[in-house]
């Protein structure tokens, strides 16, 4: 008889299998339990991370060959200024000029009344005509006397001679007189001694005009060509030494020099640096220069305030950042650097001059690293942030300085283009 198999597993096959299941399950709930507890060591930490990280602008540190010159404000004056006046008094009948309009010197700007000039000058000139009558008589009374000698005596020789050197200084006189009378005459014919503008008149016609006068008639302003008088501080007086050309045979050009408006904007003008003062004023520690301009198109103005710009050459293969990503604090200058982890780092740095909105950097950068420009003031060290482009925010601009070309992208409403760099001393 066939014996029948049990398909009921023996206790020992239960007791292997029971371990076995204990052993996955035991496996699944430690990879639970260990990803869990990372979740809550790692997830928290990020999650707050990426919800408190700053939205900033960036810029990157990049070299550049920058144009350096030198701000400072200027006050254009006149080339030359003068006061008409009135060398003469008399009664003004006539004014040969209109307010405003050019000049040029020696040109008749007003007339006195002649005819108390032209009295006197005929008065002298018949006092002349009766001199030059008595010289004559007296000179051939001398020529007389001195064929009749020994008729005649030595003395009466003598005293006609001494009578006709009198003569001759009486007509001397007399011509000198009529020479000044002359000249009162010419000095009622007002002239312009300078080249220039004419301001608005101070006297009227039918007025009585004196040569004491402070006011004088009219002054004259000569703007073309024109002068800027600008201060610069002592401390970069050397870099403007450093700058001038070589002494004179040299072919080098003069250090141009560019004049804009108030606003430092607008160009109004191009000229070149025309003198250095001889000493530094003590109370301001600053130095005067000169500049020169042709001022052809007479946008500049005595007396009007401009933004002048020297030119000071160039600084070659310079490490560059945008300036606004420069802060000022207690420990000096200093960027909030990008990390890899999209954290900032203050990082201190040594600046340089800056130019079209870009700032040399010294020291404390290398070339591509990326500073904050935008979203600063909420930084702190160690920041999370998010890389991104705030409202009304500009974006980095990088021009290729070599060959002209660049990337030209949005700017701020209102961004003009500068054909010069301002220069700012540390």
């Amino acid at each position: 008889m066939t014996a029948v198999q049990s398909s009921t597993p023996t206790p020992k096959r239960a007791l292997s299998r029971h371990y076995l299941l204990t052993g996955l399950c035991g496996v699944v709930v430690a990879g639970l339990l260990g990803w869990h507890m990372l979740g809550l060591s790692a997830t928290p930490d990020n999650k707050a991370r990426n919800h408190n990280a700053i939205t900033v602008g960036v810029g990157q540190a990049t070299r550049q060959d920058v144009p350096l010159s030198l701000t400072a404000l200027g006050t254009v004056t006149a080339a030359n200024t003068a006061t008409v006046h009135s060398r003469v008094d008399g009664l003004l009948v006539k004014i040969n000029f209109r307010e405003g309009e050019q000049v040029k010197a020696g040109q008749v700007l007003a007339e006195l009344d002649p005819r108390p000039f032209m009295a006197t000058v005929a008065q002298q000139e018949g006092q002349l005509q009766r001199d030059q009558a008595l010289l004559r008589n007296a000179q051939r009374d001398l020529d007389r006397y001195q064929k009749l000698l020994p008729a005649v005596s030595r003395q009466q020789v003598e005293s006609q001679q001494a009578l006709v050197e009198q003569y001759q200084g009486t007509v001397r006189l007399d011509q000198g007189q009529l020479d000044s009378a002359r000249l009162q005459l010419e000095y009622s014919r007002i002239t312009a001694p300078i080249s220039g503008t004419v301001g608005l008149r101070q006297v009227d016609v039918g007025n009585l005009v004196k040569s004491t006068d402070t006011t004088g008639l009219v002054v004259i302003t000569q703007t073309s060509p024109i002068h800027v008088v600008f201060a610069i501080p002592e401390s970069s007086l050397g870099n403007v030494l450093a700058a001038l050309p070589s002494p004179a045979g040299s072919n080098q050009a003069a250090l141009a020099v560019e004049a804009r408006d108030r606003d430092d904007r607008h160009l109004l003008a191009q000229g070149k640096l025309l003198a250095i003062d001889n000493q530094i004023n003590s109370t301001t520690g600053t130095v005067n220069l000169k500049a020169e301009f042709d001022n052809r198109t007479a946008q500049l103005f005595p007396n009007q305030f401009v933004n002048v710009h020297l030119a000071l050459g160039q600084r070659h293969d310079a490490l560059v950042i945008p300036t606004e990503a420069i802060q000022l604090g207690q420990p000096g200058h200093y960027v909030y650097a990008v990390q890899a982890d999209n954290t900032v780092r203050m990082t201190p740095v040594k600046i340089g001059p800056a130019a079209n909105g870009k700032t040399i950097i010294e020291a404390g950068l290398e070339p591509g690293e990326q500073v904050v420009t935008q979203g600063v003031d909420k930084l702190r060290n160690g920041s999370a942030i998010r890389i991104g482009q705030l409202p009304g925010a500009a974006v980095d601009q990088t021009a290729d300085l070599h060959t002209g070309k660049g990337s030209h992208r949005h700017q701020p409403a209102g961004a003009t283009a500068s054909t010069s760099a301002a220069v700012q001393s540390e």
